[in-house]
């Protein structure tokens, strides 16, 4: 995985690659699927939800440009993979998933893993988790219609948001914004992905069946 679809179609960062290589992914898959753990691809996880493949988690996490001790919001904790793989490049990471099933199952992993510093909150991650904000960095795993002015308001200054954006079906456009210190934001078109749609406040209204 590490040598074929990560470092071969570009990813660069050490320390993605040995977070990746550290976070056994076998374990927040279905047991059915265990065999397609580490092939390129995503796989279901129940609610009609996916766990996205490891060379998106990858780009997504690289592009976050982590520091140790960084605080980072997830959106769409899911199984808890990428949550976990964000827990071993940051600090604090504080993930909020909307269905409660995948909330629990996801705590309970991470848990048994030992990952302390990885905070699951079930609710609408539309909206973010302002009690814990504001957060150095947002990762947002489903597609929305824009970015949310609740994740926006929630990004320190010097802050990275990486979101893939565009309809609920089909392809979406991954974007990276940057707030300045002067509380404006900038943004970079990273190129095209398809994920979930973001259902919310802030998203998506109803879930496209």
């Amino acid at each position: 995985m590490l040598r074929r679809h990560l470092a071969g179609r570009g990813v660069r960062d050490e320390r993605v690659m040995d977070a990746m290589a550290k976070v056994p992914r076998e374990v927040f898959v279905p047991q059915s699927c265990r065999r397609l753990a580490y092939s390129d691809g995503p796989l279901p996880i129940g609610m009609g939800q996916t766990i996205s493949q490891p060379y998106m988690v990858a780009w997504m996490a690289e592009a976050l440009e982590l520091a140790p001790g960084d605080r980072v919001l997830e959106v769409g904790t899911g199984s808890g993979y990428s949550a976990a793989v964000l827990g071993r490049l940051g600090g604090a990471v504080y993930t909020v998933e909307r269905h409660a099933s995948l909330a629990r199952s996801a705590r309970a992993v991470l848990m048994r893993l030992g990952y302390d510093n990885v905070h699951v909150r079930h609710g609408d991650g539309s909206l973010g988790w302002p009690e814990h904000a504001p957060f150095d960095a947002i990762m947002v795993s489903a597609g929305g219609p824009r970015v949310p002015a609740a994740l926006r308001d929630q990004l320190n200054p010097g802050g990275r948001l990486v979101m893939p954006v565009g309809p609920a079906v089909g392809s979406q456009l991954l974007v990276r914004e940057r707030r300045a210190p002067t509380g404006d934001f900038s943004r970079e078109e990273l190129g095209s992905v398809r994920f979930v749609p973001l259902v919310g406040e802030e998203g998506f209204q109803q879930p496209v069946e």
